[in-house]
């Protein structure tokens, strides 16, 4: 499946979750997943936890947090060299 199929299962309905964006036909935010797998959680954990959705879903998520890094600013700790 290419990235634009992917980000096709994402959906961003006022009405819905606040607006956040979505899993197309779920009210399961991108975000949540995000938070999910920086936890340590794999895929196979959050499929199992969450059966309704597939592979392609968490793909999905995946893809819109990596276009969405590529828009917004990340105050992140810049390290030193040493």
């Amino acid at each position: 499946m290419n990235r634009q199929e992917l980000l096709n299962r994402i959906s961003v309905n006022p009405n819905v979750c606040f607006g956040k964006p979505c899993i197309k036909g779920h009210r399961l935010w991108v975000a949540l997943i995000l938070d999910f797998m920086a936890s340590g959680m794999t895929p196979a954990e959050i499929l199992s936890e969450y059966p309704q959705l597939v592979m392609d879903d968490i793909l999905a998520c995946l893809a819109y947090g990596a276009e969405m890094s590529r828009e917004r600013f990340v105050q992140v700790t810049i390290e030193s060299v040493a």
